[in-house]
């Protein structure tokens, strides 16, 4: 069985109406909706399929709200998994609002087909594109603070070389790798493993939370990216536009550092070792 979970605020009916046809076009079972938007904009969409349930805030037991409080991306999806593990799914899907996929493709099939054949994958994505078809970079090594602020702060062709090593553009993207990092728009996870694990950090209120369950999962299991089927992610990078957006995402990477360390980090330095060498391997065959 396959389960899901969309944490919305804020998103066009347009957004939510390609991601959920996409989802609803596949086995998953259940889609737990997160509104964190202030109006409750997803009433809209409730009725259309049996399979969407919306998750409202509690007190006690009466309902106080008819939106969650917006706790962050990685707390309104943990509300989701641990209702999802109610009903003893094999599997769990992260979706992000912009994003969606033509059912033609069989997107979640085919993952879910990897996983059953690969009982050592604990969580698995796919290539991510732009609407436009050009590849986005999603497979990364795991960060370190140098990263981050030149990926930030400095000129592009300052940080080309190092940014590329980063996003590891020489792997092509184009075959199934072991990554220590991925990005979250789109992630499924073995069930099983999240109970070894646990689930998203809520000390995150948004942008590390998938760096930190991939690294988390990584070290018990393989991270699988699988490029042999693709979705289409809008990308919006709000950090880059808006001031509050920034300051948010500055603020959860210094909790992340604090967390997984500033310069000694040796579980990223072996992490990101492992994979240098297997694609090193890889080209030298």
């Amino acid at each position: 069985m396959i389960t899901a979970s969309l944490v919305t605020y804020k998103n066009s009916a347009e957004d939510l109406y390609n991601v959920l046809s996409s989802a609803l076009s596949t086995p998953i079972r259940k889609i737990y909706i997160v509104d964190h938007s202030p109006y409750g904009e997803v009433h809209f969409i409730l009725h259309k399929d049996p399979r969407l349930k919306k998750l409202l805030r509690d007190s006690g037991d009466i309902v106080e709200y008819d939106h969650a409080e917006n706790r962050g991306f990685g707390a309104g999806h943990n509300r989701a998994i641990r209702k999802s593990m109610e009903l003893d799914p094999d599997y769990h899907i992260i979706l992000n609002p912009d994003i969606r996929w033509n059912s033609a493709d069989r997107v979640v099939e085919k993952l879910a087909c990897y996983m059953d054949k690969h009982p050592e994958a604990g969580m698995i994505a796919p290539k991510v594109l732009f609407p436009d078809g050009r590849l986005q970079y999603t497979c990364k090594l795991l960060p370190s603070p140098l990263d981050l602020i030149g990926r930030r702060f400095l000129p592009k062709s300052w940080r080309r070389s190092g940014n590329e090593k980063f996003e590891l553009h020489f792997t092509g993207h184009d075959h199934i790798m072991n990554v220590p990092y991925i990005h979250g728009c789109f992630m499924m996870f073995r069930i099983d493993t999240l109970q070894k694990t646990g689930l998203f950090d809520e000390r995150f209120f948004m942008y590390p939370e998938d760096i930190d369950i991939t690294r988390r999962i990584h070290e018990v299991a393989e991270t699988i990216y699988y490029p042999e089927v693709s979705i289409y992610h809008v990308h919006g990078a709000a950090s880059r536009k808006f001031g509050k957006m920034l300051w948010i995402h500055i603020v959860n990477m210094i909790k992340y550092f604090n967390k997984w360390g500033w310069i000694f980090d040796s579980k990223r330095r072996n992490a990101n070792k492992a994979l240098l060498s297997s694609e090193k391997k890889r080209r030298e065959k």
